[in-house]
């Protein structure tokens, strides 16, 4: 039985409704009216809500943008539950369709995060299984699409995951100036054809390697529990934002776990308040451990 979990966004007129598994890899999945959903019989559905204004369907969530007329807290349970049953009865999310010619039809929006020098462009097709970061355009071999994104003067990092780009800007730079061209280059790019990470060419850090089932089984009891709270209970969280975090040691003499931040949330300045008020009093917890300390470092 499918159940969703509602996640509110940083636009206050749109909530997603994400499912535990992908709904979707790929196709035109924005959808303005009920005129447009004609490929996807629960997009229909919800268009006879009198407050929906405009449907967005990518990855592993619906993202449903409302009309003013009502708050996302009086109705969003009753839309969750109607999606659920939708779903759960054997509903079609988006019907067989014979793949046209030309090009593929790829929206991208804007999604501030917690760190204001990070956008996160959510993408209606999937880029990538395997997550990425890149420091510098010296990283970019595995991705065309941040290769060129580095040739814009105020792109400092970017983050590419499943299917949304985190971009860090310089600071002398104002996202209002920025983000439009941006979203239209990352749109024109993907609508042609243009790669965003070839996954062959993904060389695994030492990091992510802790993480592969592999090497899960060598490393002690308490770095599994560890890995195990990360993976279920905070990556979607900071995926959420347009980051990630990543296992990378635990010292069982000062108690010390060391964690990798990506995307928006490295050098984001709240992450501190994260890392110490959240995780590390999660891990206390779940570990019955008062002594855990956390810390963030360099990837």
């Amino acid at each position: 039985m499918t159940i969703l979990k509602i996640v509110e966004t940083q636009n206050p007129t749109i909530i997603k409704f994400e499912f535990p598994d992908f709904i979707v890899t790929q196709g035109n999945y924005e959808y303005k009216n009920i005129d447009d959903a004609k490929n996807s019989p629960l997009a229909q559905q919800l268009f006879h809500l009198p407050f929906v204004k405009t449907i967005y369907i990518s990855g592993k969530f619906i993202a449903i943008e409302r009309y003013s007329i009502v708050e996302w807290i009086d109705v969003q349970e009753a839309v969750a539950e109607q999606i659920q049953d939708y779903v759960n009865n054997g509903g079609e999310i988006i019907a067989v369709q014979t793949p046209t010619i030309g090009k593929k039809a790829i929206t991208v929006y804007g999604e501030m995060t917690p760190n204001p020098s990070a956008l996160k462009f959510v993408v209606n097709i999937m880029l990538t299984k395997t997550s990425a970061d890149f420091k510098s355009i010296d990283d970019t071999a595995p991705s065309p699409l941040a290769k060129v994104l580095f040739n814009f003067p105020y792109v400092k990092e970017i983050y590419i995951h499943e299917n949304y780009i985190s971009i860090t800007k310089y600071d002398i730079y104002e996202w209002s100036d920025i983000t439009l061209e941006l979203r239209t280059f990352i749109k024109e790019f993907l609508e042609n054809g243009g790669l965003a990470i070839d996954e062959a060419l993904i060389v695994a850090t030492p990091e992510q390697q802790k993480q592969q089932i592999t090497n899960f089984d060598t490393l002690d009891t308490t770095s599994q529990k560890i890995i195990n709270i990360l993976e279920e209970y905070v990556k979607p969280a900071v995926a959420a934002d347009g980051g990630n975090i990543l296992f990378q040691s635990y010292d069982p003499v000062e108690k010390r776990v060391k964690v990798v931040m990506q995307g928006a949330c490295n050098g984001c300045p709240s992450s501190t308040f994260t890392l110490k008020s959240g995780i590390e009093n999660m891990l206390k917890d779940m570990l019955n451990d008062n002594d855990i300390k956390v810390e963030a470092v360099a990837g």
